[in-house]
């Protein structure tokens, strides 16, 4: 169960209504005001059916005849998310991933924001000037509580991963998106996504043999 008593979703679900928003957002940007759930299901590249079956989780959606109101959903599923407002994030690891991740501006269009960079080395020159300053593994805990951070990404070396990870959950972030190479444990209540971009690229590796 969540906090607020509501059941947990599953992983791929809330996955597939990440991908059903930003067909929405883009349907919205070309003016659509309406859609079909054979048409939504189409861009989000599902079936109908789970379409449907995705969205009656969490309310009745849809006019039989005219489909689904674009913006209606949009910020049904927004809500729904925790995006329907910015959510800070901080980050911590500022080597060349940490860098370009900072650097990045569309995580605001997306409903998040970097209020925040942490690295044990602060002072180190980087090749790249960055929008904020970083701060010393020191800072964390006051700085999550003073921006009521709750979500942080990860992008340090493995050896030292697990370590900064026990920081930010002492400090009180619940949900990490780890960069690095390992395998993290986390408390039951602490949700963690892993980005492994080489377990990505021998995922493709495997389809295009020959």
């Amino acid at each position: 169960m969540k906090r607020n008593g509501r059941p947990v979703m599953p992983r791929k679900t809330i996955y597939r209504l990440s991908i059903y928003l930003r067909c929405l957002v883009r349907l919205r940007e070309n003016g659509i005001g309406t859609v079909s759930s054979e048409a939504l299901a189409k861009a989000a590249g599902v079936k109908s059916t789970q379409l449907r079956k995705d969205l009656a989780l969490f309310g009745n959606f849809g006019t039989r005849g005219l489909g689904y109101d674009v913006a209606e959903l949009s910020a049904r599923i927004s809500g729904e998310l925790g995006t329907s407002r910015l959510q800070p994030v901080v980050l911590v690891g500022v080597g060349h991933l940490g860098l370009a991740l900072i650097s990045y501006r569309g995580f605001e269009k997306e409903g998040f924001e970097i209020v925040g960079a942490f690295d044990i080395e602060p002072k180190r020159r980087r090749d790249k000037k960055i929008p904020m300053p970083i701060l010393g593994m020191e800072e964390l805990p006051k700085f999550v509580a003073d921006n009521a951070v709750r979500m942080a990404i990860l992008s340090v070396p493995a050896a030292v991963a697990q370590e900064i990870a026990n920081k930010l959950i002492a400090s009180g972030i619940m949900g990490i998106l780890n960069f690095a190479p390992i395998v993290l444990a986390v408390p039951e209540d602490v949700m963690v996504n892993n980005v492994n971009l080489a377990i990505e690229l021998e995922n493709l590796s495997y389809f295009i043999q020959s």
